[in-house]
């Protein structure tokens, strides 16, 4: 019983209800009557972490986005909206702040003026002074992601390292014997950006227990990109049979080179990677992949910063997600050697 279904109940707004319970604005003596009925019939306790909360400045979250500038993967943009759903069944508003670039004036403001109640960050560094800021701060956070030094955060993050070792070891276990990593853009590269760099761990890792080649290249995260970066590895690596990715936005490019080049998926190229579950679905043959836990993490996230609203003091949580690879049809035995 949450007090969503309190105010249906009562047919009052989520707000009228929260209201009535911390006292934080006037609420009419039959309303509140109403609602003390429906509360009183249902049994609803408050809970520790919901009467912590009530006793907050704002009664709302902060989400830090990437810039504006840059268009969100559809992981990305189905993480924002499990964040904005599952803060708004705990009755919180969601203010989202773009970071990075000419946006760090934005930060800045969400972090040093009270806007908020709790920060979720999204797109960690290995290295990320907006993680030192808010440490420094004190304000309660939930990083998307993990730094190297990351002790002393509470994050929720999906581990990149392992599911890329995963699929190039399925990919060599097809006998597949050069295989490339298509990572993020260039610039989240250079960045320090956590998953593209875990996952760069993780094909090394895999390459080297089973004894085979790799190539690793940055792409922009748009289907344009994708089809270059194929059309350069197909160029200039032509023993290339197999590719792994952490870039879903490409993967329409990559499909695109693939049928230019004459080449089949499965049979004369193999094809996988983390990926949302749109992207992996909507690649023709569907893509054995990782299917990104957007929704998940959406949810974790808001939870986790509840806990550190309400109970600041407590050790901060690390949350590390490892979804199945699921074998579609986009991998198969590797070709002959062309």
């Amino acid at each position: 019983m949450n007090i969503g279904e309190i105010a249906r109940r009562a047919g009052v707004s989520r707000s009228t209800v929260s209201y009535a319970l911390s006292g934080k604005r006037p609420v009419a003596a039959d309303t509140r009557k109403r609602i003390q009925d429906v509360i009183d019939e249902l049994g609803y306790r408050p809970n520790a972490t919901a009467r912590a909360l009530k006793e907050g400045r704002t009664r709302t979250i902060g989400l830090v986005i990437p810039p504006a500038g840059n268009r969100l993967t559809h992981m990305q943009l189905d993480f924002v909206a499990s964040v904005v759903d599952a803060a708004a069944g705990a009755d919180l508003d969601v203010l989202l702040s773009p970071s990075g670039g000419d946006h760090d004036r934005s930060f800045e403001r969400l972090v040093s003026e009270s806007r908020v109640d709790g920060v979720i960050l999204m797109e960690i560094r290995l290295q990320d002074a907006r993680v030192d800021r808010l440490l420094r701060t004190r304000l309660p956070f939930v990083g998307i992601g993990h730094t190297v030094d990351d002790a002393a955060m509470c994050w929720i993050d999906v581990d990149y390292a392992g599911l890329i070792r995963h699929t190039v070891r399925h990919l060599a276990d097809l006998g597949h014997r050069k295989v490339a990593l298509i990572s993020r853009s260039p610039e989240l590269v250079a960045a320090g950006y956590g998953p593209a760099l875990r996952a760069r761990q993780g094909f090394t890792a895999a390459l080297g227990e089973r004894g085979i080649d790799g190539v690793e290249v940055a792409c922009g995260d748009d289907a344009r990109s994708g089809q270059e970066c194929i059309e350069n590895l197909l160029r200039e690596h032509r023993d290339l049979t197999a590719v792994t990715t952490v870039n879903e936005a490409a993967l329409p490019g990559i499909q695109r080179a693939l049928a230019d080049a004459g080449l089949r998926v499965p049979q004369d190229f193999s094809v996988t990677g983390v990926a949302g579950r749109l992207w992996t679905e909507d690649f023709r043959p569907p893509l054995t992949a990782a299917d990104g836990p957007a929704h998940d993490m959406g949810e974790q996230a808001v939870a986790l910063l509840i806990e550190r609203i309400a109970a600041p003091q407590t050790p901060p949580r690390h949350i590390l997600l490892a979804p199945p690879v699921s074998l579609r049809s986009s991998t198969g035995a590797a070709p002959a050697r062309r």
